[in-house]
């Protein structure tokens, strides 16, 4: 072989390496790497299921372009963000205090337990006064134009159940006191539809919404996304804290064990402080993968909803699409 000719190979090896690496340096690989950890897993736990194929959503009104990173894919810390995908997540939503008086009360040993052990966010705010619409804008990312408790409502919009489901995922609600599988009732005895967001959307089947004795006690039976909802003497908003904390304790302190090794989550949060402009509410996140301190930007209903949208790669939903995402979550 010549000497011309063995340096003319060698230069090509060095140019073909120099083109693989500045590919990989500009993101190509990350999805798979992405793919590879979420199928593998960390300390014998699983990390996600098997990642699906992004879907680009649809541009939602008033909504900004995207950035040049996100029309030509996620960059290597994007991709890792990404890979945190919970089996199970549970969202408990209370009543009608701020965080101040929550986490910082003597009544709430429990709360304050989960916030110690867990994510807790400082500067999260609800979105108005009063209920309806807080619960509206954390389901739907918009709050439907309600201005009031009133009911019953009939809306026909996406919606974070609906887009679960049409993304092959699973969602349910459950009520205590709903009076049975379905009920669109607006008031039996403490149980309140005002607060179950998901019985005023009409893509959602009735089977979606259930009673609290409907709650599986074998945790692998829960659906990806769930609300669970406790009636009015136990939310903080006709009992005290105390009851509102016992009553966690109580029905979810076992899922939250069970969740801190089983790639799942369980989120507290309120819908609206006790009627003051600034609109702080108690907001914490528990679990597998969890990062434990605190959060301190400024995020809201809609952030949260962000958030479950980008887990499971569903479209942004009203002002979730604009919202502050929630970052520094996952360890």
């Amino acid at each position: 072989m010549s000497v011309t000719h063995h340096r003319s190979r060698v230069a090509f090896a060095v140019c073909a390496c120099w083109l693989t690496l500045s590919i990989t340096a500009c993101g190509a690989p990350a999805a798979s790497v992405g793919a590879h950890r979420a199928d593998h897993s960390v300390s014998g736990r699983a990390v996600g299921t098997s990642p699906t194929p992004a879907t680009s959503p649809a541009p939602t009104a008033g909504a900004t372009s995207p950035s040049r990173a996100s029309r030509t894919g996620p960059t290597l810390a994007q991709a890792a963000s990404l890979v945190v995908r919970p089996a199970h997540v549970l969202i408990v939503v209370e009543e009608n205090h701020s965080s101040a008086e929550v986490l910082g009360s003597s009544s709430a040993p429990y709360l304050r337990h989960l916030a110690a052990t867990g994510a807790r966010f400082s500067h999260y705010h609800a979105i108005t006064h009063p209920s309806q619409p807080n619960y509206l804008a954390l389901f739907s990312g918009s709050t439907q134009q309600v201005r009031d408790d009133s009911c019953p409502h009939r809306f026909t919009r996406p919606n974070l159940g609906s887009e679960l489901r049409s993304h092959h995922r699973s969602f349910a609600g459950y009520a205590e006191g709903l009076p049975k599988p379905g009920s669109t009732v607006c008031r039996s005895g403490s149980y309140a539809r005002k607060h179950a967001p998901w019985t005023n959307f009409t893509d959602l089947p009735a089977a979606t919404s259930r009673p609290l004795q409907d709650f599986p006690s074998d945790y692998n039976k829960l659906p990806t996304v769930a609300f669970v909802i406790p009636d009015l003497d136990h939310d903080m908003h006709d009992g005290t804290i105390g009851q509102a904390d016992s009553w966690l304790q109580q029905h979810l302190s076992r899922y939250v064990t069970w969740a801190r090794t089983h790639n799942s989550l369980l989120i507290i949060t309120a819908d609206e402080d006790d009627k003051t402009a600034d609109n702080v509410v108690p907001t914490v996140i528990v679990g597998d993968h969890v990062r434990v301190g605190t959060i301190s930007e400024r995020v809201t209903h809609y952030s949260l909803l962000r958030l479950l949208e980008d887990t499971y790669r569903l479209p942004r939903l009203g002002h979730s699409a604009t919202a502050t995402p929630i970052r520094d979550l996952w360890r």
